[in-house]
């Protein structure tokens, strides 16, 4: 497993470099602003690497530095998003850029990466808190009621009226929050879930992940 590499670039396009090794060219997928930062002339190259492997595939992810990478493992980690997406995100977004994105709710900031939609952003909003240790962040701060869009709640209303409201203005119809929140647990091991967590488990009942 490839988890770095330092070496002469050999080739730049628009998304990767032939970076040589040791006497052996390895080609490595950057972001839009990495691939900015690498000289038109060549020069010396120092990557971490993500080594995704997959059964016909191999390849190489490079990141200029260490929260690059682990930020994109993160994302990789969610439901539906692939490492094509991942990199898309990362050549809009720094690292902490996206952490203030999630802390603040912020599906709008999501939405500028290129093939990401609402419905997409807000379920990366609730799957990505935690993976990306936003709570530790945010110290607690942040109204999970602010994930989804900038509306306010009614004071006094259940949780589940409260996930019913979201998905329907994520724009999900009527039938498919029915069948998101039809039978969906709202205790678990005795304790009662809050919003954020009944939001990501019909979020993930919509996207097939249950």
């Amino acid at each position: 497993m490839i988890g770095s590499l330092r070496g002469t670039v050999l080739e730049r396009k628009a998304t990767e470099v032939l970076l040589e090794v040791g006497g052996v060219g390895y080609r490595v997928q950057l972001t839009g602003a990495a691939i900015a930062r690498v000289p038109l002339g060549g020069g010396e190259l120092f990557v971490f690497v993500h080594h995704h492997i997959r059964e016909d595939h191999q390849s190489l992810y490079g990141f200029l530095t260490a929260a690059e990478r682990d930020c994109f493992e993160s994302l990789i980690s969610a439901h539906g998003v692939g490492p094509s997406l991942a990199m898309a995100v990362l050549s809009v977004h720094k690292p902490d850029q996206l952490v203030q994105i999630l802390a603040d709710g912020d599906v709008a900031a999501l939405c500028l990466v290129p093939g990401v939609g609402k419905k997409t952003a807000a379920r990366l909003l609730v799957e990505l808190r935690a993976k990306l240790d936003v709570d530790s962040f945010l110290a607690g701060s942040v109204q999970v009621g602010r994930l989804p869009t900038g509306g306010g709640v009614a004071a006094g209303e259940s949780p589940r009226m409260v996930v019913r409201q979201a998905l329907g203005e994520l724009g999900y119809n009527p039938d498919e929050i029915r069948a998101a929140l039809d039978g969906l647990a709202t205790e678990q091991d005795g304790e009662a879930l809050d919003e954020a967590s009944l939001l990501r488990l019909a979020l993930l009942r919509l996207a097939g992940g249950h």
